[in-house]
């Protein structure tokens, strides 16, 4: 006796839905966000403009000066007017664009690999170690760095004013003042900014200390280095990520407040900062010096907090499912 065995057709077969991968669902969210999407668009001229528009321009576009023609109104021949020397507006704008945006860049990436690394390091071996690290954290919060960048700035001047004049009294024209400068305002910014990264980083790192996957790891007696670098760090991208897009207004604010107090970015070299403080200056005689500058600075730190809360929004496990 034969049993009829029936027979299921290919077609038939039960499909079982593929599983999303974080990044793709969270590109997916984010494209989703018209706020996030006009930030980053924004974002995207400023960076074109303020870096590969020098190279269509005359080597001096922001430093040339025709005193017959300053504070000439916009239009008649200068798009956005000129200022109180005689320079283009918008070439200066453009430049002060590359500036900023480089601050604001450079000093993020030097806090955030303090914050990284000293975060990691904190929740990572825990007990004492933490304890002790976040009590170095606490007390530096404590602190009014604000004021901790403003008197090394000064010290920084005064010191690449003074190598300066040595240069100079001994018949050289080489200055460092200028670079000097700069290099002392990435480092500056980028020291005081680290604080709640490293609080942000630890927390994640003890969530993830936890996990089975890294106790695995360590039972099978993995170094810790390659632990931490190879799946810990892979693993706390997310809030690096949405935390690195708000801080990039946050430097870039406090670079425009250090250049309006004249301790930021130095003359002739333009910043958004120090082209609001020159506008502030001559507010009545030449507004449109404060009004572009100003507009163009303010949508550039609205258009980064977009983009930052979007990629929050799409990164949170809690908007995963709508």
């Amino acid at each position: 006796m034969t049993e009829n065995l029936e027979t299921t057709k290919p077609s038939a077969v039960i499909q079982v839905e593929k599983g999303e991968s974080l990044w793709v669902g969270a590109w997916q969210r984010l494209c989703k966000n018209k706020l996030a999407l006009i930030g980053g668009g924004f974002i995207f001229i400023l960076v074109c403009l303020s870096f590969i528009g020098p190279f269509f321009l005359d080597e001096n576009y922001y430093t040339h000066q025709e005193l017959e023609q300053k504070l000439q109104a916009p239009g008649n021949g200068y798009a956005l007017g000129t200022d109180h020397l005689g320079r283009d507006q918008l070439g200066r704008i453009i430049k002060g664009g590359q500036i900023s945006l480089m601050v604001g860049l450079v000093a993020t990436i030097v806090s955030l690999t303090i914050g990284i690394g000293y975060g990691t390091i904190s929740g990572y071996f825990g007990g004492k170690t933490d304890r002790f690290m976040m009590r170095i954290v606490d007390i530096l919060y404590s602190l009014p760095f604000t004021i901790f960048v403003i008197l090394l700035m000064v010290f920084a001047k005064d010191l690449g004013d003074s190598i300066d004049n040595w240069f100079h009294a001994n018949g050289s024209d080489f200055s460092i003042s200028g670079q000097w400068n700069m290099l002392l305002l990435f480092v500056a910014i980028g020291a005081v900014e680290w604080l709640t990264m490293a609080r942000i980083v630890r927390g994640q790192v003890l969530s993830l200390r936890r996990q089975e996957f890294i106790e695995a790891c360590i039972s099978l007696g993995l170094p810790t280095r390659r632990i931490i670098f190879r799946h810990m760090v892979p693993n706390v991208l997310g809030p690096v990520i949405v935390y690195t897009t708000l801080t990039i207004p946050a430097v870039m604010l406090l670079e425009a407040f250090l250049s309006f107090l004249g301790l930021g970015v130095q003359p002739p070299t333009p910043s958004w900062g120090l082209l609001i403080k020159d506008g502030a200056d001559r507010m009545r005689e030449a507004p449109w010096m404060l009004i572009y500058p100003g507009i163009v600075f303010a949508l550039a730190l609205f258009s980064f907090n977009f983009v930052g809360d979007g990629l929050r929004d799409a990164l949170d496990p809690k908007t995963s499912k709508d």
